[in-house]
């Protein structure tokens, strides 16, 4: 499968500090990538140069082997974190006055299908509600009809419903082999959405790769919690459980025998909660610190 986008050691430098530090990956045509870290580990830099605001002062950004240039506008599509949209208009009114900036769009009638705007067509924007907001930009993201469309952070300040409805668009928009790069602070979309993951911290990518291959490679164990209260002393003791709070913590290769041991040894299984290890959780062991901290 070829690259849609290739990152070759991009550095950008702000007198002493370099916010991206000789970054390289590539995007495959057809997958979610997601570009993750906290805020300041360089990715919003990553991204700006990738999508042509700012230039890099070393490295270069490929589109399927092409650099950037000025007409890279009319090819990507682009949903900021904040776009500010006119209060008079209404949805409807913002579709054309969107659609007038490019040479080529998308049949509107297909793009109001495709975000499912056709309830709020003619709601003024300021009217909008947190999810209908942001579905509105990420049919304006699809006016012209990209190839590769960037997400930043699309869903933050979304309630849990309105997030999983606009993961099903991103799902629907990739599977018409769209290439989509999306920054998140939520580790679970991040395993929902995304084929293949960038870990930044610092201005450097500290891991890359799928987020099944990434978890597989750092973990092997799955953690087993339970109220402290239920547990003997003797046993915490004994096997070193880490105590959390109210709860201990069991890190297990065999969950069943685990379970199995526990109930030998008369410990009630009321309040058990068995977690595997999440990007989160990653991202802690590689630095020190969450993701969103």
């Amino acid at each position: 499968m070829s690259a849609a986008v290739s990152v070759k050691s991009l550095c950008k430098y702000y007198k002493d500090v370099h916010a991206v530090d000789d970054v390289s990956f590539e995007v495959e045509t057809g997958h979610c990538f997601g570009l993750l870290g906290p805020n300041g580990a360089g990715k919003t830099t990553t991204i700006e140069i990738m999508e042509g605001i700012i230039s890099a002062s070393s490295g270069e950004v490929l589109y399927q082997g092409q650099e950037v240039d000025r007409q890279i506008s009319q090819q990507i599509g682009i949903q900021f974190q904040n776009t500010a949209l006119q209060d008079f208009l209404t949805v409807k009114e913002t579709l054309n006055l969107f659609a007038s900036f490019y040479e080529n769009t998308v049949e509107q009638d297909k793009l109001i299908e495709l975000c499912d705007l056709s309830e709020f067509l003619n709601r003024n924007n300021r009217l909008l509600s947190g999810g209908q907001r942001q579905r509105l930009l990420l049919a304006l993201a699809l006016i012209n009809d990209p190839n590769i469309i960037f997400l930043d952070e699309p869903t933050t300040g979304l309630d849990p419903h309105a997030r999983r409805t606009f993961w099903t668009l991103i799902k629907n928009i990739k599977a018409q082999n769209k290439t989509i790069i999306l920054t998140t602070h939520y580790m679970d979309e991040a395993e929902q959405l995304c084929d293949d993951i960038v870990i930044m911290d610092k201005g450097k990518i500290i891991a890359e790769g799928t987020p099944h291959q990434l978890l597989s490679e750092n973990f092997e164990d799955v953690f087993i919690y339970l109220p402290l209260a239920q547990v003997p002393n003797e046993l915490v003791t004994e096997f070193s459980w880490k105590v959390i709070s109210d709860r201990i913590e069991i890190s297990s290769k065999n969950v069943e025998k685990t379970l199995s041991f526990l109930i030998k040894n008369g410990v009630s299984l009321e309040g058990l909660h068995v977690k595997s290890a999440n990007l989160d959780d990653l991202f802690l062991k590689l630095t020190g610190h969450s993701l969103d901290a």
